[in-house]
């Protein structure tokens, strides 16, 4: 019997979560849709848009989720997750990062001749110039933004100079189509302090309220401004500049974002939702066990996976392989069993999902779905 079935075997019944399969990926549904239902409020009350990105949970069920939710579209880093999502009938797509090379273009142009709206962001011309022959030899008109980079070097035009030349480009090219702009500010997304990170934020869009004042006076299109993160989300419509924001890990939380002030008065707005479980499958020495959970069930980019649910509760988790990590048993009180359960708050959510084939979705103590995660590894 696979893991899989192993566990699709526990839905239902009673306690059914004590006896999970391990290593697994666990998703809270009260938590989740929690989140889910605060994020859509919010955004709601301000009024303005959430395009939650497909990058932190590569999962067809849960976009549909954001969709029904009110989303105006869902964001992808890469081509392989929109045509993923795409496949599963969510059809108002972004890419954030530039598509580049013939083959991952001519699939774009199969993207969009197939789903209602998809749109992609330029920073260079030479890409441009790529993009406009393609789609004018298959027929097709492509719907762009301009990136600008605020801050985080990764992506984007460096001033509002470099996208009005970029945007004179896109004019004069009837198989292209200029909507907007975006800026993501990454680097500030996880500043502890709110103030500090608000500060930060609002700084680095300056630039981006620079290219769209810029865009405006000399004509251009700007009828979408995208960007923004779970870390920003708090305060980044307080400048008027965004049409809608780009949330991620509002939906599960994670160490990470567990480890900043969410709101002004240091509360967590949004409540992890997302867990690994893991055994204990050695003891054999007192002052820790080993679990069967190690860098192939946990991403360790950053933070440690936080224990929440086992013999030391907060105990901190240490390397020990591919395989298997370390639980340290200082101040357990008690000795630990073999095949104990451990429960983990991931470390960073986004690559720790993608390294698992399907959520184990619960309700307290009862299992009561497997969601499959379609576009895990698609990084093409």
């Amino acid at each position: 019997m696979s893991q899989r079935s192993g566990n699709a075997a526990l839905i239902g019944h009673k306690g059914g979560r004590r006896h999970i399969d391990t290593p697994a990926l666990v998703l809270d549904l009260d938590a989740f849709e929690a989140n889910l239902r605060i994020g859509h409020e919010l955004a709601r009350s301000r009024g303005i848009a959430l395009r939650p990105h497909a990058k932190t949970h590569k999962c067809a069920t849960i976009g549909k989720a954001q969709m029904d939710a009110g989303a105006v579209g869902l964001c992808c880093a890469k081509l392989g997750e929109a045509e993923v999502m795409a496949e599963h009938g969510i059809d108002r797509l972004m890419l954030t990062s530039p598509v580049i090379g013939g083959a991952k273009i001519q699939r774009l142009l199969e993207l969009n001749g197939s789903i209602a709206e998809l749109l992609l962001v330029v920073d260079d011309r030479a890409n441009v110039m790529q993009l406009a022959g393609a789609a004018a030899h298959a027929g097709q008109q492509l719907k762009l933004l301009i990136d600008v980079d605020v801050g985080t070097h990764r992506f984007g035009v460096p001033s509002p100079e470099a996208a009005l030349a970029l945007a004179a480009e896109i004019e004069n090219l009837p198989a292209l189509s200029l909507r907007g702009i975006q800026g993501y500010a990454g680097h500030v997304q996880s500043i502890p302090s709110y103030a500090e990170r608000r500060t930060a934020s609002h700084a680095g869009l300056q630039a981006l309220a620079r290219v769209r004042d810029a865009l405006a006076e000399n004509g251009h299109a700007c009828s979408i401004i995208t960007g923004s993160g779970t870390g920003t989300f708090d305060f980044d419509h307080e400048l008027g500049l965004f049409t809608d924001l780009q949330v991620g890990s509002y939906i599960f939380s994670d160490v990470i974002y567990d480890n900043i002030e969410q709101t002004p008065d240091g509360k967590q707005r949004f409540v992890p939702a997302l867990f690994v479980a893991a055994r204990v499958v050695s003891r054999r020495h007192p002052g820790f066990a080993t679990i069967d959970a190690g860098s192939k069930s946990f991403s360790l980019d950053g933070p440690m996976p936080v224990l929440v649910d086992g013999p030391t509760p907060g105990s901190a988790y240490g390397r020990f392989g591919d395989e298997f990590g370390k639980l340290s048993l200082e101040g357990a009180g008690r000795q630990v069993a073999l095949g104990e359960l451990t429960t983990w708050m991931v470390p960073h959510c986004d690559p720790t999902l993608n390294l698992h084939d399907y959520y184990v979705c619960v309700r307290g103590d009862e299992i009561v779905d497997l969601w499959p995660i379609e576009a895990r590894g698609a990084a093409a």
